[in-house]
């Protein structure tokens, strides 16, 4: 799973934007407005509708039968997240280097969440003693400023079996210390647990709340 290269999206120069960031290589963005419109999750058969142009256009129509299944935790997740304050999304699909080669499948998000006023430092250590249910918690000091990422594992259905899947999230509060940006990427690939939270941590110190792009005049 390598994901030492950075691409950066053309929403970068969105004037309007309050927030940017980088993921590595290897995650796509899903039609946020399909899923929103989309009502309801459907079954697994038809739910692989948004990954359809994605598995053409990397030309994996040998595994596409594979990939329906590989992603029906990942997707029906992402139908309950369209609603919630989710203003991106990313599928990843990575091979399993360390492993057989298989593919690996996750779920990029960026979403806000409101919050009662409090320094950024203590509602990023609220936030973190507040989720009972992590297996793993942490504090970042990102450039951005301070943050926490949390670990759960969540059970979901899938051709009414229960299958586990990896939540990581990091929440980052925003300089009003009004809101919060929440990052999280999701798989099913639990045994890879370790390299998803280095990715996530990797994604979150790229974070900015001013744009990368603009030049001071100072430095003009």
């Amino acid at each position: 799973m390598n994901s030492e290269a950075i691409v950066i999206d053309q929403s970068v120069r969105m004037l309007d934007a309050d927030i940017w960031f980088a993921l590595p290589a290897g995650f796509f963005p899903l039609p946020l407005n399909e899923l929103v419109q989309s009502g309801h999750a459907p079954e697994v058969a038809e739910s692989a509708h948004p990954l359809r142009a994605l598995v053409e256009a990397l030309n994996f129509t040998d595994e596409h039968q594979l990939l329906v299944p590989l992603f029906a935790p990942i997707l029906r997740m992402s139908y309950v997240l369209a609603r919630s304050g989710v203003v991106h999304f990313s599928v990843g699909l990575h091979r399993d280097d360390k492993g057989d080669g298989s593919l690996l499948p996750s779920l990029f998000t960026l979403g806000w969440s409101e919050t009662a006023w409090a320094p950024r430092g203590v509602t990023a250590a609220r936030t973190a003693a507040g989720l009972l249910d992590a297996r793993h918690v942490e504090l970042l000091d990102l450039p951005c400023g301070p943050a926490s990422l949390a670990e759960t594992l969540m059970s979901v259905q899938v051709a009414d079996a229960p299958q586990e899947l990896l939540q990581l999230a990091v929440h980052v509060p925003y300089p009003d210390a009004a809101k919060l940006a929440v990052l999280t990427l999701s798989t099913p690939a639990v045994h890879h647990a370790d390299h998803y939270r280095h990715l996530l941590r990797e994604v979150a110190r790229m974070v900015t709340f001013k744009n990368p792009l603009l030049v001071d005049e100072d430095e003009a």
